[in-house]
C-alpha cells in the first residue's frame, strides 16, 4: 500500500471510531498516604485481590508519606483519585475546589493518640509544649489532635507537630523519644502496646471512643475525586466503586487470618500474630457497603471548623462532600 493511501485509511478509520472517549479509560492513577495503616485496609485487599482488574481498570497506585500529600498530588495533577481522608472533601469545598467522595471505606477512624509511658497525662491540656508525632502535617491524624487541643483550651502552636508515616518510621520514632505522644492506627498501636513501649491516651477504635473524642461517628477513609473527573469519567468511576464495594463485602465475610494472607507480609511489621488481631479488632470499622451518613458528615464539618478558618468562614453543605449515585449501580452480587 502506497503511504498515501495508508495515510488516508487510517484517518478515515480513525474519524469513523472517533477520538479515544473518556469514558474507555482503562488507567487510573490512585493516591494514598500510608497504604500499610489498616486506616486503607479496604484499598490494598481490592488491589490484592484482582477486584480492579475484573472491572477492566488498570489502578496504578502512588503510596505517600500522609493523606494530604495524597490530596496535593489530586489538586496537582499527578492523581486521578485518592483514597484518603473524608476531611479533605470539606476543606476543599471551602477552598471552593469542589472534591467528592463516591465510596466510603471506613465508618469511624481507628486513630489513637498514645504517649511515651514516662510523659505525665492527666488530659489534652497536658499537650502543651509536647512533640506530637502525625502521619503528615494537615492530614486527618493531625486534625483529631488538633481538635483535642482545641477543645481544651490551647492553640494549634502549643504543640509541634512532626510527620513520622504510619509504619515502621513511627514506630522507630516513639521508641527513639524523637516525640512525646503519636496519633496513628494499627497495627503501629497494638504493635507498640505489645511492647509496653506506648500507653494511651484517646481511642477512636471503636463506636463509643470516636463519639467520645468527636462527639458522632466520624468518617474515614473514602474514595474521593473532583467532580470534573467524575463528569468526563463516568464508566470508570462506577467501575472504581464497584471494586471498592466487592473488596468491602468481602472483608465484612473474611476471617482476620484470611485477610491478613491477602495482604503484602511488610504490612504486619515483623509480627504476624499481632497483624492478625490488629485487623481483628479493626472490622468493625470498616463499612460494609460503602454508603454514607449524613450526621457522620456532619460531625466532621464540626471538628474541622474549630481550628480551620477557612472552614469556620465558609458555608459548607455537606451533602455535597459525597455522593450515592454510584453506590446505587452497584451490582448485587
Amino acid at each position: 500500500m502506497k503511504p498515501i493511501v495508508a495515510l488516508t485509511v487510517a484517518l478515515v478509520l480513525w474519524c469513523a471510531a472517533g477520538p479515544q472517549s473518556a469514558d474507555a479509560q482503562t488507567k487510573v492513577r490512585l493516591s494514598v498516604g500510608g497504604q500499610s495503616a489498616l486506616y486503607y485496609l479496604p484499598l490494598t485487599v481490592t488491589d490484592r485481590l484482582g477486584y480492579f482488574k475484573d472491572e477492566g481498570l488498570a489502578v496504578e497506585i502512588s503510596d505517600l508519606a500522609g493523606g494530604s500529600r495524597a490530596l496535593q498530588a489530586l489538586i496537582g495533577g499527578s492523581a486521578d483519585v485518592v483514597t484518603g481522608a473524608f476531611d479533605h472533601t470539606i476543606q476543599m469545598q471551602a477552598k471552593n475546589q469542589p472534591l467528592v467522595a463516591v465510596v466510603q471505606l471506613g465508618q469511624f477512624p481507628g486513630f489513637v493518640l498514645a504517649l511515651r509511658p514516662s510523659v505525665n497525662y492527666s488530659g489534652p491540656a497536658d499537650l502543651k509544649g509536647k512533640k506530637i508525632g502525625i502521619t503528615a502535617p494537615g492530614s486527618s491524624t493531625h486534625f483529631m489532635v488538633l481538635h483535642m487541643m482545641v477543645a481544651a483550651g490551647l492553640k494549634p502552636e502549643d504543640a509541634s507537630f512532626i510527620g513520622v508515616g504510619a509504619g515502621a518510621s513511627a514506630v522507630a520514632a516513639i521508641k527513639r523519644g524523637d516525640i512525646d505522644a503519636l496519633v496513628s492506627v494499627d497495627p503501629v498501636i497494638n504493635l507498640l502496646l505489645s511492647e509496653n513501649a506506648i500507653k494511651i491516651a484517646a481511642d477512636a477504635r471503636t463506636p463509643e471512643g470516636t463519639r467520645g473524642i468527636y462527639g458522632g461517628l466520624y468518617p474515614a477513609a473514602v474514595v474521593y475525586l473532583t467532580p470534573a473527573y467524575a463528569q468526563n469519567n463516568p464508566k470508570t468511576v462506577q467501575s472504581l466503586v464497584n471494586a471498592f464495594v466487592r473488596g468491602l463485602r468481602w472483608i465484612a465475610a473474611s476471617s482476620a487470618e484470611d485477610i491478613a494472607k491477602a495482604m503484602p507480609p511488610e504490612h504486619a511489621l515483623g509480627n504476624p500474630d499481632n497483624f492478625i488481631r490488629s485487623i481483628r479488632s479493626s472490622k468493625p470499622m470498616y463499612s460494609p457497603d460503602g454508603r454514607f451518613s449524613r450526621d457522620s458528615a456532619q460531625t466532621a464539618y464540626n471538628v474541622l471548623r474549630e481550628f480551620d478558618a477557612d472552614v469556620k468562614r465558609a458555608t459548607i453543605d455537606v451533602t455535597k462532600a459525597y455522593t450515592d449515585v454510584y453506590l446505587n449501580k452497584v451490582p448485587a452480587r
